[in-house]
């Protein structure tokens, strides 16, 4: 009992609702930034300058509110954001000598408007409430409600693209759809595992995120899980019975559930293609053959073009990494592979618990969506999602103090 008196207050609950409310602002801004406005059929169509003004102009109020919350704009020295900014002084160089100065300037701008928010949160990274985890969670939240509003109310326009759920409040395509069900989806379950969230809370999350995952359609989003899941569930393996018991259920009940339906798994897994189409990643594959077979001056090769709207020749290239080479050269590539390995070396080093766990499904999770989508050398959620794994392998400062 004295002991529980005596206890000394967790320092990262001192801040005040005002500056955790704050920072929940700003994150949620820097959400709405990385929601692209696509030219599709919504509930309530808006104009494509309307639309795009709100997405890149939320990274104005993002800097806003994160300069509020941080008013003395006091900045923790992270390696990680180092190489983003990194990344963002390569594509602001590259774009200067663009072939489309203009768009891919701008584009440029934004990314360095993006780092600078994300500069101004460092004072976030390694508190133990973890906060820009929650307030990541209840951003996608908010972007998956929108996506059920829109599928209650207009159900043939939320399945319009090959039968696959697609947001039609706010134009969001199925695969993004997908991979913010599947953060929500993974670290609902990891949190569970920890007892950090009771289990009638997650069992509602995981359901909600379940649904929406399947009704995509995405395969890249259902591996990324599975394997960024097994992954960090083997991180708690040791001094976790519920994930021990967890992981031989999951086991054993996939290897029944795979044998008893493989066949509506197999069509599943196809959405109506051919084999030859399937081999082929829906064509991605014959846009990264062009891209290889691409000449160009070794500055280019090295530096890249400058940011673009991640296609080329006017097809999707749909590859993080395909993408980062044509736009920001060898450089960007390198850059971004050392993001991902310094987190991983991170997360090894890092005290076992759902501080690393979470950071290790989000990690694991970004490496394997990279490989068919894109996001990573761009401000993108993918980025949102590795910032939140750095701040949860940072160890906390406050602590640290005398």
């Amino acid at each position: 009992m004295s002991t529980a008196l005596t206890r000394t207050p967790d320092p990262d609950l001192l801040g005040g609702r005002r500056e955790r409310a704050l920072v929940g602002l700003a994150w949620g801004a820097l959400v709405l930034n990385v929601l692209t406005y696509a030219e599709t059929a919504t509930v309530v169509p808006l104009p494509q300058l309307v639309g795009s003004a709100l997405t890149q102009g939320a990274v104005l109020v993002a800097l806003l509110l994160a300069l509020l919350a941080n008013p003395g704009a006091v900045v923790r020295p992270q390696l990680f954001l180092l190489l983003l900014t990194v990344l963002a002084i390569g594509a602001t160089a590259a774009s200067l000598y663009s072939e489309f100065l203009l768009s891919a300037t701008y584009r440029a701008g934004r990314m360095v408007l993006f780092v600078v928010v994300l500069w101004l949160l460092s004072t976030c990274f390694g508190r133990r409430d973890m906060l820009l985890l929650r307030m990541h969670r209840l951003s996608l939240a908010v972007v998956m409600g929108t996506v059920y509003v829109g599928a209650l109310v207009a159900p043939g326009l939320a399945f319009a693209f090959q039968d696959r759920l697609a947001g039609v409040l706010w134009p969001i395509p199925p695969t993004q759809v997908a991979h913010y069900a599947a953060v929500l989806l993974g670290t609902s379950l990891l949190l569970w595992m920890c007892r950090l969230v009771a289990g009638v809370r997650a069992g509602l999350m995981v359901l909600l995120s379940l649904l929406p995952l399947v009704a995509t359609h995405t395969r890249t989003a259902v591996i990324g899980v599975v394997v960024a899941m097994l992954v960090a569930s083997l991180s708690l393996v040791v001094g976790h019975v519920r994930v021990r018991r967890t992981l031989v259920v999951a086991g054993g009940g996939g290897a029944v559930l795979a044998a008893l339906f493989v066949s509506p798994l197999t069509v599943w897994l196809l959405r109506g293609q051919s084999a030859d189409e399937a081999n082929r990643l829906t064509g991605r594959t014959d846009v990264w053959g062009a891209v290889a077979d691409l000449e160009r001056p070794w500055v280019e090769d090295l530096f890249g073009w400058g940011l673009s709207d991640q296609s080329f020749n006017g097809l999707p290239i749909d590859s993080s990494w395909v993408a980062t080479y044509v736009d920001q050269g060898w450089l960007g590539v390198g850059v971004q592979a050392a993001v991902l390995l310094l987190l991983l070396m991170l997360a090894v080093v890092h005290r076992p618990g759902p501080e690393r766990a979470v950071a290790l499904f989000l990690v694991v999770y970004c490496i394997v969506a990279s490989i068919t989508e894109t996001g990573l050398g761009a401000p993108s959620v993918y980025l949102l999602d590795l910032t939140v794994a750095a701040s949860l392998l940072v160890p906390g400062w406050r602590a640290r103090q005398p």
